[in-house]
């Protein structure tokens, strides 16, 4: 007798409730970031643009700190090295707890995003060495367009007003996850420079000691706030880019709970930070770095010059064509299919959306082109190449808008008032409608 053919797994299902709540905080407050986010953009490029643009550059420029411990840095570099430590430590998080209690702790779950995710960062890469190969650049910038910026994508969204069903949200947030992890891994290892060995040993030694204190539940932020910072400005002055250093520290962070414990430190420094992060870190920096001059000479550059137009066609036609191309691939493939009630449209909406690469683009840029016109226009191709995403990923979910909004009413659906909605109670999802795990809840 033949065997029964396997069922094959849906693509883009309904998360369980405790995913789908944690999905949610997360978020929330990336979305409330993100508006922030292009708040602090518009200032910024009106700001660079306006009479008093050379203030703008006055006020990135000035020098403190301590030049003993060479930590006399700029306005500009204090944003971008200091405080996206805290941005990256916060998405070290974030990606410790998708690895141990989310999504990417299930190969079979995981397998679609980190597939969709990576062909999203080599297909842009390749794009931009094919352009600059072609216009005779500087192929330094190939990482430039690999980034998604999770919260300018969800400011469209919230701009839009759009009701994104959670399986799209889920797997958006999944995407970003695994894109910062290839972002941390490419700052990693191909932005280092001038390595200071000492230096570098005293971080690992601050990291063994990090480690210790979580090993022996030792609890204050009085021992993991100047450990931090000290381990922060050991790596800068080690010639690794410092916010190597917030990841590094996340993931040493314990993400599960203790017996009698309501939340890991994982989930404690999370929510912590998490608000700080998106609504001051980000914005902050983008206020810093967001201000390029904007002219018809310069759009011309852009579309002209190999490596910001690299930048753009990386940005909207890589994206898009790594991560669609990449998933359906994966479903083809694989014993996945997509869920009955969404398209492969969809899937294009969500691809457009992570051609929004905005902060982690636009530190790569830096990285890459330090200083120079060449620098700035690869900064105002990260810009227009994020715009451009965000009008295309527009079209597309609002033409889909409709079927979004019905689904998010089927998923939101109380009649009986107990907080649960009612498509978590019908049949098998019963079982994961209970308490949510620690580093779950929103």
């Amino acid at each position: 007798m033949a065997a029964a053919p396997r069922s094959r797994t849906p693509f883009l299902r309904l998360p369980s409730f405790p995913e789908r709540q944690a999905v949610a905080g997360a978020l929330r407050t990336e979305t409330v970031g993100g508006l922030v986010l292009l708040a602090a953009t518009v200032v910024a490029l009106m700001w660079a643009n306006s009479p008093w643009g050379n203030a703008y550059e006055s006020v990135r420029d000035i020098h403190f700190g301590i030049a003993a411990l060479g930590l006399d840095l700029s306005v500009g570099h204090w944003t971008a090295d200091g405080l996206l430590a805290i941005f990256f430590l916060v998405a070290g998080i974030e990606l410790k707890r998708e690895l141990v209690v989310g999504e990417l702790r299930n190969p079979a779950t995981a397998v679609l995003p980190v597939i969709a995710a990576v062909c999203g960062m080599v297909v842009p890469a390749a794009l931009y060495v094919v352009t600059v190969g072609i216009g005779g650049g500087s192929p330094k910038g190939w990482a430039v367009p690999m980034a998604t910026d999770i919260a300018f994508a969800l400011a469209v969204l919230a701009v839009l007003s759009t009701h994104l069903p959670a399986a799209m949200r889920a797997f958006l947030l999944t995407l970003a996850v695994v894109d910062d992890l290839g972002a941390i891994l490419v700052i990693a290892l191909f932005f280092s420079s001038h390595i200071n060995v000492w230096a570098l040993l005293g971080a690992a030694a601050g990291l063994v000691v990090f480690y210790l204190l979580q090993r022996f539940r030792v609890r204050g932020w009085w021992w993991y706030v100047p450990l931090g910072v000290t381990i922060w400005a050991l790596m800068y002055n080690g010639g690794v880019h410092a916010t190597v250093a917030g990841v590094a520290m996340a993931l040493l962070l314990r993400t599960t709970p203790d017996e009698g414990e309501e939340q890991s430190p994982a989930a404690r420094t999370g929510h912590l930070v998490h608000p700080l992060s998106a609504g001051v870190v980000v914005p902050l920096f983008a206020l810093f770095a967001a201000g390029v001059g904007v002219s018809g000479e310069a759009l011309r550059q852009v579309f002209t010059s190999p490596e910001p137009l690299g930048v753009v066609i990386g940005l909207i036609a890589g994206k898009v064509l790594g991560i669609f191309a990449g998933t359906y691939l994966a479903v083809r493939f694989t014993r996945a299919r997509l869920t009955p009630e969404l398209a492969w449209a969809d899937v294009l909406g969500l691809a457009a959306l992570a051609g929004i690469g905005f902060t982690v683009a636009l530190l790569i840029g830096e990285l890459a082109f330090p200083g120079g016109a060449v620098g700035e226009h690869v900064k105002a191709a990260v810009l227009i190449g994020s715009l451009l995403s965000a009008l295309l990923a527009a079209v597309v979910v609002r033409l889909r808008n409709g079927v979004y909004r019905r689904l998010h009413e089927e998923e939101n659906l109380d009649a009986d008032a107990d907080g649960i909605p009612d498509i978590y109670q019908r049949g098998t999802n019963t079982v994961t409608a209970g308490k949510p795990q620690d580093g779950r809840a929103g």
